[in-house]
């Protein structure tokens, strides 16, 4: 009588099975089996994917800590920003986007700090006489000594646009009126395209722009880090741009 093993199965057919399946797994030369080969490869092509995806990560969380620092860095000095008590050069440059930038560089103007003024960055739209109406200015100033730059779109524009005018009319000093979270980026972008120009900045102090408190105030810290990253964006491009002029410059100097 054949022997049983559980429920109703013989004992000799489940051995027959179990080394049914076990012939059917292929050996490798050394006896291992494919199947376990595999399973020992796949870690170890994870490997260099999982260190390079840590390596990303770590550059990644460097450079956020490195942008924090300098965006606190950047505000500090913002906020201390203060405009010179008696500022003298032989001209000034409003680059517009505030009301308060040009009724400062008016008051300079009309105070006899400069002989003429340029109002950068002006909509195309936009004439001297409405400009002399808003500000209440005088309008035999205005008419005298005032310029419109309708050309100039951005910073960069801004800086172009100075140079020609400034360079046009044989001026060796500027003071430039802009906001105080502006300036930096201003005299960055101007610095690059008047090489040799005496700037001398006047921050204008927005009222409903408290830099000194922008951690309190959602839009403010918004408008800083804006301006912040374009600030670091025109720093690495005027350091491309300076850097044949550089080096030319260099090789100049040494007699190359």
């Amino acid at each position: 009588m054949a022997e049983y093993s559980g429920i109703g199965q013989p004992a000799g057919g489940r051995l027959r099975e179990v080394s049914a399946a076990a012939d059917a797994v292929p050996l490798t030369e050394s006896g291992v089996s494919e199947a376990t080969e595999n399973t020992d490869e796949k870690p170890a092509r994870r490997g260099p994917l999982r260190r390079l995806a840590l390596g990303v990560l770590a550059l990644a969380l460097l450079g956020a800590v490195f942008f924090f620092a300098g965006f606190l860095r950047f505000t500090l000095e913002v906020a201390q920003f203060a405009p010179p008590a008696t500022p003298r050069a032989d001209a000034i440059v409003a680059l517009t986007g505030g009301a308060a930038r040009v009724d400062a560089a008016l008051r300079l103007l009309s105070d006899g700090r400069a002989e003429r003024l340029l109002i950068s960055g002006v909509h195309p739209r936009t004439t001297g006489t409405a400009i002399g109406r808003r500000a209440d200015a005088d309008r035999a100033l205005f008419d005298c000594c005032v310029d419109l730059d309708h050309r100039a779109a951005n910073t960069a524009g801004n800086a172009v646009e100075t140079g020609k005018w400034l360079h046009g009319r044989g001026y060796s000093s500027l003071i430039v009126v802009t906001s105080n979270y502006h300036m930096p980026r201003s005299m960055m972008e101007l610095g690059n395209a008047l090489p040799g120009v005496d700037l001398i900045a006047y921050p204008v102090r927005v009222d409903n722009v408290a830099v000194d408190r922008w951690w309190f105030n959602p839009g403010t810290a918004r408008l800083l880090a804006h301006e912040y990253l374009k600030f670091v964006v025109a720093g690495i491009r005027v350091g491309l741009d300076r850097g044949p002029s550089a080096r030319l410059a260099a090789a100049a100097d040494s007699g190359l």
